[in-house]
């Protein structure tokens, strides 16, 4: 998805469907691929998200003198972070060409949204050309930064980028020479191209992003949506339960009881840390097994039999990390 082509495909493919009322059962190889892929499980900070994201594009819509504000997603691993992410990117791509369909006989579709992805050990060289290759914009080892960047600005303006999410942030460091750089290429772009910036990254504020006089800019600009985990309690709502109730119902098992995985809400809460990216994970894997094996439906015994990725496991049994 760091490509146009590769995004668009992701963006205009239909997201695959739970099942439905009346519907004739799908085959076990069918429901396999289903729990594979699956729904998008609508998670708080999804919903955060998108309303930010569509107020600050407003917000930014005719800002021209500064750069327009933008938002940072964080969180720990496996939170959901880059999901919420490609969600957002997704609705408005489809918002976007619903409203602005390309003119008939045009074979250029609108590129509404740019996904980048920070490089390991990022320069601002290495940076500035993953986002020409998303355009394929053409480069050459001897184009200077400065050429590459003035290039990427004029064909993401005349192509009508307005969404620019920028993944992996937390690669970043501007405590280093090749860190700052590449901070001040960020600052440059916003400032310089018509969109709204989204970043993502684990952990950001224990990065040194925050830090120094380029963390200040940063923060004095970006708005901060916590993909953190999922607390069993919020007041009186049950924000973890909520969303092991939306992954039940759409479960594909032909003998699992709704209700049982919600009952059990505080085992896979403890066993999660209450990370959405691990508590879907976690299911998934178990309806894939419960169709395997012929069982179809999901307990509590069959969740404590998977193995889960090691931070994970880590965290729910200390001594194995020894």
């Amino acid at each position: 998805m760091t490509t146009w082509q590769g995004w668009h495909q992701f963006a205009t493919t239909d997201p695959i469907t739970p099942p439905q009322p009346g519907q004739a059962p799908r085959s076990p190889d069918e429901r396999l691929a289903y729990h594979s892929a699956f729904v998008t499980i609508r998670t708080p900070a999804i919903s955060q998200l998108a309303t930010q994201v569509r107020t600050l594009m407003i917000l930014g819509r005719h800002q021209q003198a500064t750069a327009r504000p933008s938002l940072i997603v964080t969180g720990p691993a496996a939170a959901g972070k880059t999901t919420a992410l490609l969600h957002v990117g997704r609705a408005c791509h489809l918002a976007h060409t619903r409203k602005n369909p390309p003119p008939p006989g045009s074979a250029h579709a609108a590129v509404p949204v740019a996904y980048v992805l920070v490089p390991p050990g990022a320069t601002a060289k290495t940076l500035i050309t993953e986002f020409a290759r998303y355009l394929g914009i053409p480069t050459t080892t001897r184009m200077t930064q400065t050429q590459i960047t003035d290039a990427v600005c004029h064909t993401y303006t005349a192509a009508g980028v307005q969404l620019v999410l920028i993944d992996e942030i937390h690669r970043l460091n501007p405590r280093t020479t090749t860190g700052a750089q590449t901070a001040d290429l960020l600052k440059d772009l916003t400032e310089r191209l018509p969109a709204t910036f989204v970043y993502a990254g684990i952990n950001v504020t224990d990065t040194p992003l925050f830090t120094g006089v380029r963390g200040a800019q940063l923060a004095g600009r970006a708005t901060l949506v916590d993909c953190g985990p999922l607390p069993a309690r919020h007041g009186t709502r049950r924000p973890f339960t909520d969303v092991i109730t939306d992954i039940e119902n759409n479960l594909d098992l032909t003998h699992h009881k709704p209700g049982t995985l919600p009952r059990h809400a505080p085992y896979p809460h403890q066993r999660t840390a209450g990370r959405t990216g691990s508590l879907t994970r976690l299911i998934r894997q178990a309806a894939i097994t419960a169709i395997t094996d012929g069982t179809e439906h999901i307990t509590k015994n069959s969740l404590e039999a998977i193995r889960l990725d090691h931070l994970t496991e880590i965290h729910h049994h200390p001594t194995r990390g020894r």
